[in-house]
Parts: structure tokens; C-alpha cells; sequence
């Protein structure tokens, strides 16, 4: 049990690993640290009370690439399901984009026709009214025709506004 000072460099020789590994050990056992006369980091450690075991290089790392390279396959085989999906939303979406824009276009028109109507009836409902009115001034006979004259007119303008 005897505690040793050593640098990171040192401490990586006698664990067998390098001294950038040393240094992080170090820091994960909090081990105490201070600080040599030529500014280098020295790390206080009693070696038997460590138990560490090195990795053995290389030894999972050839595991890793074969690992690696079959998940990167799989996801550039999800990447590209991804992608066709996407495009066949966006086909959806340009369809259903056209498709609002034509109902628009017509409901517009409808509502143009709709208004049109509306003014039309209430013209002729002003006209009626004021024919009879006048109903009793003209003769019965004039005033017949021109009221039918203006039912003609009154069916034509619903019938248009119903295309």
C-alpha cells in the first residue's frame, strides 16, 4: 500500500495505457493532483488499490466496423424508403393543392353568380311591386303581359344562377 506520484505519461506506462486514458482515470477516481516543478500534472496513486484492466487494442474495434458498416447500410435503406414516402406526400400534396385551387376558383364564380341573382330578384321583386302598384291605374291587359314578362325574367335569372 504504498502511494505513489506519478505523471500522466508514467501512469499510462505502468497501467499499460496511454496518457491521454491515464488522465481521464485519473480524473473518474478522483484521484488528487498537483502540479510539478516543470508544470507538469502529477497524480497521487497507490497502484494496488486500482484495478484496472486494459482493453486490448484493436480486439473490439474490427467487430465494430463490420457492426458499423451494417447499420449504416440499414439506414441508408431506411433514408431511401424515406425518401420515396416523401415523395409520394408531396405528389399527394401538389394534387390536393391543385384540386383546392380549382374548387376556389369555382366556388368564387358561383358566389359572383349567387350575388348577381340576388340583385337581379331584388330589381325585379322592386319592378313587380311597383307594377302593381300601377295595376290598378293601367289598363288590366298591360299590366298582365309585364308581369309576365318579369315572371320569364325572374325563372331565366334562377335558372342561371343554378348552372
Amino acid at each position: 500500500m504504498s502511494v505513489e506520484t506519478l505523471t500522466y505519461g508514467a501512469l499510462g506506462v505502468r497501467l499499460k495505457i496511454s496518457p491521454e486514458a491515464a488522465r481521464s482515470l485519473a480524473k473518474r477516481l478522483r484521484l488528487p493532483r498537483s502540479l510539478s516543478d516543470d508544470g507538469k500534472a502529477l497524480v497521487s496513486v497507490d497502484l494496488a488499490e486500482i484495478r484496472h484492466a486494459p482493453r486490448p487494442p484493436g480486439g473490439r474495434q474490427a467487430g465494430n466496423v463490420a457492426l458499423l458498416a451494417e447499420k449504416i447500410e440499414a439506414l441508408t435503406a431506411e433514408i431511401a424508403r424515406l425518401q420515396v414516402t416523401a415523395a409520394d406526400h408531396r405528389a399527394d400534396f401538389e394534387r390536393e393543392r391543385e384540386r383546392t385551387d380549382r374548387l376556389t376558383a369555382e366556388l368564387l364564380q358561383v358566389t359572383a353568380g349567387t350575388m348577381g341573382a340576388g340583385k337581379a330578384t331584388a330589381r325585379l321583386e322592386d319592378e313587380v311591386a311597383a307594377l302593381r302598384t300601377r295595376g290598378s291605374i293601367d289598363s288590366h291587359g298591360q299590366a298582365a303581359r309585364r308581369l309576365g314578362h318579369l315572371a320569364a325574367t325572374i325563372v331565366e335569372a334562377d335558372r342561371k344562377a343554378c348552372r
